[in-house]
């Protein structure tokens, strides 16, 4: 199986007075599901890089959680590691998917800012991708409702904001579901990340 490298958030413990890095395990069992083996990458870019370089991995997830510093955010460690990633990334071409937090770090990483949107943390949302809608859920109170010239959209909610984009030139692609919070696993996600990291 092949091994993708995956991002973690960031939990502040006050109790014990620790930073963890955290995911949900339901990643895990998705990712075997799509017939991919995780790596799990800590929040210091320097470890996460040579990680990347050892394991020689053959795509990025960058998953959702935590807000980004400059829209509020206090994982300052997370967004470095990330930036330092899809550096790697982007020089190395490897094929990225980004969810949620994961989708609007890869919109302001290729220049583009966020908004801030009501009406998106719910239980279900109607998404219109192609001709079909997708339910899908939505945690999130930045987005986007246009895009910049490095991407194209693949899928929007009713009231326009931009739930899913691919890169123009780049294997590059992200959601604004949660994949991994719908059980069980839908078809149409897994052949999604699937397609990314063929």
């Amino acid at each position: 199986m092949r091994v993708i490298a995956v991002s973690q958030r960031v939990e502040v413990i006050p109790v014990y007075n620790e930073r963890r890095d955290a995911l949900d395990q339901r990643w895990t069992a998705f990712l075997y599901q799509a017939g991919y083996l995780p790596l799990l990458l800590p929040n210091q870019a320097d470890v996460a890089l040579k990680l990347m370089a050892l394991y020689q991995v053959s795509g990025l997830l960058l998953t959702g959680g935590n807000s980004l510093e400059s829209y509020g955010g206090d994982s300052p460690e997370r967004d470095l590691t990330e930036q330092l990633l899809m550096d790697y990334a982007v020089n190395h071409c490897l094929p990225t998917v980004g969810v949620c937090r994961g989708m609007q770090f890869l919109q302001q990483y290729f220049g583009q800012s966020l908004e801030p949107v009501t009406g998106h943390v719910s239980a279900l949302q109607s998404v219109y991708i192609g001709n079909e809608v997708h339910q899908v859920n939505s945690y999130h109170h930045f987005a986007t409702t246009k895009t910049n010239e490095h991407w194209s959209c693949f899928a929007k909610a009713s009231d326009g904001v931009i739930k899913g984009i691919i890169h123009k030139h780049l294997p590059i692609s992200a959601i604004m579901w949660h994949p991994e919070r719908i059980e069980p696993f839908r078809s149409y996600d897994i052949e999604f990340v699937q397609k990314v990291f063929r």
